[in-house]
């Protein structure tokens, strides 16, 4: 198997459920904008496909290393700022965006490299809260810059030609879709999202990857073996913290601006994490399951809700109007998170692939 198919290091998904899962996720998000035209459901797959890449970078700590991080987001805004500042200073130029990832990727893993260096020999705990404080104060620096960052209103900022939505690059819309610049930034999301996940599948997958897992289960015994445990929680770290900043990239190329909202919010930690426990800790193919359904219930629970408590209401049903009223999505979110880690304490994979619960 290895031999055959080397992207996934020999870890197929190993269950017929989750490969077709897998499949149909993959295959809905390469047609996304063909199947589902207009601008909210593409704006929905670029996010689908941000978020799982960023999921799947750290799951890398959380789920393969056992390290508890709260500075993804830094890292994940360091990428996107990198991009914002380039364009918006050089103008809408290729190269602008080839220097944005040169000075962004870089900082974040040499940033990654500090954390790592002066927090991670502490116990887990203290490195989590170290790491939430560096991220609030890297938040509040970006606020306050505004003459480099444009404070709490961000960075607007234009694309190549290119990428612009007027630029057509088919006269005819196919399957009554244009093809535009727009059409051709997704392919890019897509693209680069896919290619990122299958770097950080090889790498959790390779020897690098097992001596982490070990780390993960027994870090004194992998010390005995003479595994340099710090060193190698510190290149994941930095691994983690540039798959995150070319993330961070893609969705700011996506978005055509950044801010603290977009980019440095910590609801943006708490929905990975939540996507990570979703769809399964150290399993990767966790972030394709639970960054899928996480932003789908984002983006369409609310609707769902609206739909559900008009027709009781029409249907004169007492208590399910107001149960179900749109208002209250976030309640019904919170609520489903409870039920599936209740359900599927190793995350959906996990109980796809027969794990515990």
């Amino acid at each position: 198997m290895t031999s055959r198919f080397m992207p996934l290091s020999g870890d197929p998904p190993r269950s017929r459920a989750l490969s077709i899962a897998l499949i149909l996720i993959v295959l809905a998000l390469a047609l996304a904008p063909f199947l589902f035209p207009g601008a909210k459901p593409l704006n929905v797959a670029a996010k689908v496909c941000i978020f799982i890449a960023l999921a799947a970078s750290y799951d890398l700590l959380l789920g393969y290393t056992g390290v508890v991080s709260f500075a993804h987001t830094m890292f994940y805004g360091i990428g996107s700022y990198g991009i914002a500042i380039s364009l918006y200073s050089l103008g809408a130029r290729w190269d602008a965006i080839g220097l944005g990832l040169l000075v962004a990727l870089p900082t974040a893993a040499l940033l990654a490299l500090v954390i790592g260096l002066f927090s991670l020999r502490v116990q887990t705990i203290f490195f989590a809260m170290i790491t939430l404080a560096v991220a609030s104060a890297f938040a509040v620096l970006a606020s306050q810059l505004s003459w480099l960052t444009g404070g709490e209103d961000g960075r607007s900022f234009r694309v190549p030609e290119l990428l612009q939505p007027g630029t057509v690059y088919i006269p005819r819309d196919v399957l009554g879709v244009a093809v535009t610049g727009r059409t051709l930034t997704y392919y890019i999301v897509f693209a680069s999202c896919v290619v990122l996940f299958l770097l950080l599948l090889r790498v959790v997958n390779s020897p690098f990857g097992r001596v982490l897992q070990a780390i993960r289960e027994n870090p004194f015994r992998a010390e005995a073996l003479g595994y340099r445990t710090v060193m190698h929680r510190i290149l994941a770290n930095c691994i983690a913290a540039a798959a995150a900043a070319a993330v961070g990239a893609l969705n700011a190329l996506w978005l055509r601006y950044t801010g603290p909202d977009t980019s440095l919010s910590f609801s943006i930690m708490l929905d990975i994490l939540l996507i990570v426990v979703i769809g399964g800790m150290g399993t990767m193919y966790g972030a394709i399951i639970g960054g899928t359904l996480y932003v789908l219930a984002q983006n369409y629970l609310q609707a769902l809700m609206g739909t559900v408590s008009t027709a009781a209401g029409e249907a004169g049903i007492p208590i399910l109007p107001q149960l179900f009223h749109p208002d209250r999505w976030l309640l019904w979110l919170g609520v489903l998170f409870v039920l599936s880690v209740y359900f599927f304490p190793a995350g959906i994979v996990g109980k796809l692939r027969g794990g515990p619960g």
